[in-house]
C-alpha cells in the first residue's frame, strides 16, 4: 500500500545513497507500489540492515550471505554487506505475487548464501558489436538470477571492440569489416558505420559507463583480450606484430586462422603490455582473460624469429611456444597486480604459475590437482550457442549442438574424479554465448533464457538441494518475470519428459 515504508540501517552515507536508490527502484518496478524511504524502523514495513559498508564491487570469496524474514507485520532483510542485501532483494522479488490491491509475499524465513564464488556469463562482442544499452540489459538480467561475473569477450578475428588510445588503428581498422558475414542477411543487424562498414567499438568512456553500471549491481567484469591467436583484427591494424607481415582481414567466417602474434618478436610483448595497461585502467577487477585457445602454429613453424626462440629456450615443438607466450604475458599481468585467466589450451607447454584455467575442453582435474583455480565451462553443458531443440526448423540458426534445459540443470561443476582436497580450486562455472550467428541482442536473449536460470541455480544452490521437478515449476515463474523485464526468452517446454520426447522425435 502507499504506506509501505522502507528503513535502512547500518549503511555508511556513501553506500546508503547508492543502495537506497537501487533498492527502491527495483522494489517499485517489480511491485508497482509507491514506497516511502527513511521511515523509522519501528514504523517501516521493510527493514534493511547491513553490518558494514561492504565494497563497491565484490571480490570473489566475499561473504554473500543474507537473512530474509517475512511476517504478516514486517519484512526484515539483513546481510553483512550491501552485496548480500541485493541478493536478498532479488529473492524477495522472486517471492512477490502481484494482486489487484498491490502485491503479496508468503511468510518465510530464509538463510541463504551461494555455493560458488564465480557465477558467470560470457557474451561475445567480438563477432557482432552489441550496443551499450543491451549490455546493460544483460547486467540487469544477471543480477536478477544472482550471477556475479560478466566475462566480456572484446577481441576476436572478426573485430576489435575496445578503444586503445596508444594504438588507434585497433578500432579504426580492426573494429570494422566489409560485411556482416557468417552467411547472415545484411539487415539482421544495425551495426554499420556511415561508410557502410560493419562493426563498431566501445570508447573508453563507454567502458567506464558499463563498469559503473556493473559495480552498482555487484557484478565483476572480466574483459577478454584474445591472444596469441584469434588476433586477425589486431594484426590487420598492426601487421608488424605478426610473423608474416600480413596482410590480414577481419572478413572471416568462424574457424581457426593464422592471425597469431609472433612469439619470437620482443615488440609483440611490448604491444601486449601497452594494450593491457590501458585495459587495466578501465576494469578494476582482479582478473583479465587472455584467451589462449585454438592457436594455429603454421606461422610459427616458418618464422625465423620463432624458431630461434625455440632453440634458445630448448623447446622441441611449436605448441610449447604458446606456453612460453602465456608465461610472458602472465608476468605482465602480475606486474599490474592482476590474475590471468585462459581457456583450456593455456596448459599446453606448461601452465603459467598463477593462472586460472577456464575449462571448456578438459584439463580441470589436472589444473586443480596442481594447485590452480578452475572455472568450469564445458562445451557439452555450458555453451548456449547450441540449439535448444533437435528440430532445427523450430529454432533460429545456431552453430550446432544440442543443449536442452534439463541438461543445463543437471550439470555438476565439480568433476567426479577430483579428490576432495582439491575441490576448493573449482571457483564455479559460467555460460558462454558465442555470437557468430547471433547478430542482435534479441537473438542472444532467446538463446540465454531460461537456460541461464538453470545454470544460476547450479552455481548458487547446494548440490543436494537441486530438484528438477521443483525447478520445472519455479522456472515458469521466472519466465513471467522475464516477460515483465521485456526479455526475449525462449520459454518452455521445461519438463525433462518433454525434452526427451523432443530428442526421440528427432
Amino acid at each position: 500500500d502507499s504506506q509501505f515504508g522502507v528503513s535502512f540501517e547500518g549503511f555508511t552515507e556513501q553506500r546508503l545513497t547508492r543502495a537506497r536508490l537501487r533498492f527502491m527502484n527495483e522494489l517499485t518496478r517489480e511491485t508497482g507500489v509507491p514506497l516511502m524511504r527513511d521511515v523509522p524502523a519501528g514504523q517501516a514495513k521493510f527493514v534493511v540492515q547491513t553490518g558494514g559498508p561492504g565494497a563497491a564491487i565484490q571480490q570473489l570469496g566475499e561473504d554473500e550471505s543474507y537473512h530474509l524474514e517475512v511476517t504478516p507485520d514486517v519484512v526484515k532483510l539483513t546481510a553483512p554487506n550491501p552485496l548480500g542485501i541485493m541478493h536478498g532483494l532479488q529473492t524477495f522479488l522472486q517471492l512477490v505475487r502481484i494482486t489487484p490491491r498491490g502485491f503479496s509475499v508468503p511468510a518465510v524465513t530464509i538463510d541463504d548464501k551461494p555455493r560458488f564464488p564465480w557465477r558467470g556469463l560470457m557474451i561475445d562482442s567480438g563477432r557482432h558489436f552489441m550496443p551499450i544499452p543491451v549490455i546493460e540489459r544483460n547486467l540487469d538480467a544477471m543480477e536478477a538470477v544472482k550471477l556475479n561475473v560478466f566475462h566480456w569477450h572484446l577481441v576476436d578475428d572478426q573485430g576489435w571492440r575496445i578503444e586503445i588510445k596508444k594504438y588507434p588503428r585497433l578500432t579504426e581498422v580492426g573494429g570494422w569489416r566489409k560485411a556482416i558475414g557468417f552467411g547472415l542477411e545484411a539487415g539482421a543487424s544495425t551495426a554499420y558505420g556511415s561508410d557502410g562498414r560493419y562493426g563498431g567499438y566501445y570508447t573508453q568512456d563507454d567502458i567506464r559507463e558499463v563498469v559503473a553500471y556493473a559495480q552498482a549491481r555487484h557484478i565483476e567484469i572480466v574483459p577478454e583480450i584474445e591472444m596469441p591467436g584469434h588476433s586477425s583484427a589486431a594484426l590487420m591494424a598492426y601487421p608488424q606484430f605478426s610473423c608474416t607481415g600480413g596482410p590480414f582481414t577481419a572478413d572471416l567466417p568462424g574457424g581457426v586462422f593464422n592471425g597469431v602474434y609472433c612469439a619470437g618478436n620482443e615488440e609483440s610483448y611490448t604491444f601486449v603490455d601497452d594494450v593491457l595497461t590501458e585495459v587495466f585502467s578501465l576494469f578494476p577487477g582482479p582478473y583479465i582473460h587472455i584467451g589462449g585457445d585454438e592457436v594455429s602454429v603454421d606461422n610459427w613453424q616458418k618464422c625465423p624469429k620463432c624458431q630461434a626462440l625455440m632453440h634458445q629456450e630448448g623447446l622441441t615443438k611449436e605448441s610449447e611456444l604458446e606456453g612460453y607466450f602465456i608465461r610472458r604475458v602472465e608476468k605482465i599481468v602480475n606486474a599490474h597486480h592482476r590474475r590471468l585467466v585462459g581457456w583450456s589450451e593455456i596448459r599446453q607447454g606448461g601452465l603459467a604459475p598463477s593462472a586460472t584455467v577456464m575449462d571448456w575442453v578438459g584439463g580441470a582435474v589436472e589444473a586443480a590437482t596442481s594447485g590452480h583455480d578452475v572455472v568450469m565451462s564445458p562445451l557439452a553443458d555450458c555453451y548456449f550457442d547450441h540449439y535448444q531443440s533437435l528440430d532445427h526448423s523450430k529454432e533460429p540458426h545456431a552453430i550446432g549442438g544440442y543443449l536442452p534445459l534439463h541438461q543445463v540443470y543437471e550439470f555438476e561443476p565439480v568433476p567426479a574424479n577430483l579428490p576432495e582436497a582439491f575441490q576448493h580450486h573449482i571457483l564455479g562455472a559460467q555460460a558462454n554465448v558465442w555470437t557468430e550467428y547471433m547478430p542482435s541482442f534479441k537473438h542472444v536473449e532467446y538463446m540465454v533464457f531460461p537456460r541461464l536460470c538453470a545454470l544460476a541455480e547450479v552455481v548458487w544452490s547446494p548440490k543436494a538441494a537441486r530438484n528438477w521437478d521443483d525447478f520445472s515449476r519455479r522456472v515458469r515463474i521466472d519466465c513471467q518475470r522475464l516477460d515483465q523485464l521485456g526479455t526475449n526468452h525462449r520459454g518452455l517446454p521445461v519438463t525433462m519428459e518433454e525434452s526427451m520426447a523432443d530428442q526421440k522425435r528427432n
